[in-house]
């Protein structure tokens, strides 16, 4: 019997460990009201077996770096022979897969931007903004997932602010969760250790070096709780050898845990006591949400969509992109001060529940997918 629902194809340059695609992983997982298809312009990698929705296909094209437009007429045929009622296209790198999809008339075309590019962090590049528009001109709806993003869309790119919605992440609060009891795989004590953490892919744009600086900053600033401290970053990565490196080079490495890519992220997050993101540049940033769910205390630099999720000294601390000396301040701070420490990750607990939930995260993009034919009628008249 033929699947009745509306299909949605989610195209992506890659399908692989990151917080984009989490994202959409959570999105297909708790919005069954639709059948998914994840297109993926390169690979599409074991992350895939995240995804928990039956009937969910996978698609990869095999891309080879360069100019897509060869691929234009395989993706035409594809989507012609998918018949979906939505295309959703991920940030730049996906982006020009807009134009088969307005040649294959798809009713609903929606087109996301999720944070920087990292060869244009903070979006000067004047010609990633005409690219935008270009592509995005047979485009029906974009999502900005933070203020910035929207403000660069609507300005810079030049988009029509009705053309524009903003959907932030959301945290799934049942999976992220403060724990008492940690798993065998976690290497430091509760009460003996104070653990700094940080999840992400260990790449240029996120920083992870600066990080490792700035813990091992807190030799001089903390001396009396030195002992206790330990660092801990999940995520596998060019720089990864790189942070293990420095962290063995300044006789750290007792103190520091980098196993690489982990899938039991959910479980040992909990036992961060300070979350530490040292981005260059973000959008609205999963890993920052599901930390905060988990009531850990949340130490960011202010960039991208972070100011969204943490107010300067309510409920963490924000410090400028690169400043390791600036991080290992604020780390201090937290290091030093139980109550402050404390009070920022209760906060933070509490406005993940209450403004970043998965629930609104999904509404909000199962009514936009709905609206398919009207909003291609509205927009065609």
């Amino acid at each position: 019997m033929t699947d009745p629902r509306p299909l949605v194809v989610h195209l992506l340059h890659r399908f692989d460990t990151g917080g984009l695609e989490n994202g959409v992983v959570n999105l297909i997982n708790h919005l069954p009201a639709f059948r998914h298809a994840v297109v993926a312009v390169t690979e599409i990698t074991a992350f895939k077996d995240r995804v928990k929705a039956p009937g969910t296909q996978f698609i990869a094209l095999n891309k080879p770096p360069g100019q897509g437009f060869w691929l234009y007429p395989r993706v035409y045929r594809l989507l012609r022979q998918l018949r979906p009622a939505v295309v959703h296209t991920r940030n730049l790198g996906a982006m020009e897969f807009q134009l088969p999809a307005w040649a294959a008339r798809v009713p609903l075309r929606v087109h996301s931007e999720h944070g920087w590019d990292t060869n244009d962090l903070g979006g000067v590049s004047r010609a990633n903004q005409r690219l935008r528009r270009f592509y995005g001109m047979g485009t029906h709806r974009f999502v900005a997932l933070s203020k910035a993003i929207e403000t660069y869309l609507t300005g810079p790119v030049g988009l029509a602010p009705a053309r524009v919605q903003r959907i932030c992440n959301g945290v799934d609060t049942q999976r992220f969760a403060p724990a008492s009891s940690a798993p065998e795989a976690w290497p430091f004590r509760r009460g003996e250790h104070l653990v700094i953490g940080a999840v992400g892919r260990m790449q240029a744009v996120k920083d992870p070096l600066n990080l490792v600086d700035a813990f091992l900053g807190l030799r001089e600033l903390c001396p009396a709780d030195w002992p206790r401290l330990r660092l801990t970053m999940l995520g596998g990565g060019p720089l990864l050898d790189a942070a293990r490196e420095r962290l063995i080079e300044a006789g750290a490495a007792s103190q520091s845990w980098l196993p690489g890519d982990r899938s039991d992220v959910a479980e040992l997050l909990p036992h961060f006591d300070i979350f530490a993101l040292p981005s260059q540049a973000e959008g609205i940033s999963n890993t920052l949400l599901e930390a905060m769910a988990c009531c850990c205390a949340p130490v960011a630099t202010a960039v991208g969509g972070n100011p969204e999720l943490v107010e300067d000294g309510v409920n963490g601390l924000l410090v400028p992109s690169r400043d390791s000396a600036a991080l290992a301040l604020a780390l201090s701070r937290a290091v030093s001060d139980v109550s402050l420490r404390n009070k920022l990750a209760q906060r933070s607990l509490a406005r993940a529940r209450a403004e970043f939930s998965l629930a609104g995260m999904v509404t909000a993009y199962g009514s936009l997918y709905a609206e398919a034919r009207n909003i291609q009628r509205r927009d065609t008249k």
